[in-house]
């Protein structure tokens, strides 16, 4: 029996916490994790309008996960790419990136939206929930 596992685009600030993207896929990459990483934030410059391109990659997953860090509340990208998310309609959570550390919301973020702790059952529960 196969087990579907659901796609990701991981959204994380990239000048302070590209080694928690890194410590995420490495999940991933589990055998028994529900998910892969499809896509993530881009730190190099696209031509055009990369609000359309990043569009484009969020609208393929199946959900986005914000990797959430000491300096996310000053993270545009991320800010940015939790609208398009939000806008288009597509489940996400805040992963609270350090466990020993004040993390902020990105500035598009609701009242609503809680962060999580970052546990293997969490990830889990996060993703298996999510349609």
């Amino acid at each position: 029996m196969s087990l579907f596992k659901k796609s990701a685009f991981i959204s994380f600030d990239f000048d302070h916490d590209e080694f928690l993207r890194i410590a995420l896929v490495g999940q991933a990459n589990n055998d028994d994790s529900p998910f892969e990483i499809i896509d993530r934030s881009v730190k190099e410059h696209l031509t055009g309008d990369w609000k359309v391109k990043v569009k484009g990659r969020i609208q393929r997953a199946n959900l986005v996960i914000v990797i959430c860090g000491q300096h996310t509340h000053n993270a545009s990208g991320v800010a940015a790419e939790l609208q398009i998310t939000k806008d288009a309609g597509k489940p996400y959570f805040l992963l609270k990136g350090y466990s020993d550390k004040n993390c902020t919301w990105p500035t598009t973020a609701g009242q609503q939206d809680k962060m999580y702790d970052w546990t293997w059952p969490n990830l889990k529960l996060l993703i298996g929930g999510s349609r």
